[in-house]
């Protein structure tokens, strides 16, 4: 039995996971689909101070108080930040990591150092509420890069979506055990569209992995594919297992 923890990306929450988490279990997996602090059902934490240590810090306090260890860690989009930082602070208990459409962050980079196109987008429609700077609403401009096109599941995804605090696309990452992280087996899971609007330093970090997958799809990928995306997570799985012996 392998134990995944998946993290999800900007503005949405554990709930994304719902299917392909229903599939992982469903071959007898433990799975765990976290919301981060101030978003989904955790937004009612959300406050000034939310930024991506906070994300890192939900996921590092989720593995230490499950007793978590060989993890494959997942993270989707903006969790590609998450995930980098999670495994730099928690080596011992991290196995994989995938990166699932996902950034793919050097030490002393930001998401919008990574998609400085799509984070200028965001910007553009930003929002203070209660004073926090939010981005990614469910009206912005923003939903069409998620590529979800079946209309019900578009309406099922853009009535979850709560806004992203703006700091965590702006902090920069600090890694303290970068040369650690990029020994960790990973997988890169790239969706088709997305590669071709991704700058060309950042689609050569997509495609350096030990386990590379294409799906040609939109960028929730473990909404409109999640079928496939199991697959490829259950060959992970499998390759560790065989790899352990």
């Amino acid at each position: 039995m392998a134990t995944y923890v998946l993290v999800h990306g900007g503005s949405h929450g554990g709930w994304c996971y719902t299917r392909l988490a229903r599939l992982l279990r469903e071959a007898d997996h433990l799975v765990y689909t976290p919301s981060l602090t101030g978003l989904a059902d955790r937004k009612h934490l959300l406050s000034p101070a939310v930024d991506l240590d906070t994300h890192i810090t939900d996921i590092v306090n989720l593995l230490e108080y499950e007793d978590l260890s060989d993890v494959i860690l997942a993270g989707h989009s903006y969790g590609g930040m998450v995930i980098t930082g999670v495994a730099d602070r928690a080596l011992d208990r991290v196995g994989n990591l995938v990166f699932l459409d996902a950034a793919h962050p050097r030490n002393g980079e930001s998401l919008a150092d990574n998609a400085p196109d799509l984070m200028n987008e965001a910007r553009d429609g930003m929002r203070v509420i209660d004073g926090v700077e939010l981005v990614v609403f469910p009206d912005s401009p923003s939903m069409r890069h998620m590529g979800v096109e079946d209309p019900d599941d578009f309406a099922w995804m853009v009535a979850k979506i709560t806004p992203h605090p703006w700091k965590c696309f702006t902090q920069k990452l600090v890694l303290e055990h970068e040369d650690e992280v990029r020994r960790i087996h990973r997988t890169s899971v790239n969706c088709t569209p997305i590669m071709r609007m991704r700058p060309e330093a950042t689609r050569r970090r997509a495609l350096n992995a030990d386990l590379l997958f294409e799906i040609d799809t939109g960028h929730d990928l473990m909404i409109t594919e999640p079928r496939a995306v199991a697959d490829m997570l259950l060959q992970v799985a499998a390759l560790r297992a065989t790899a352990q012996g």
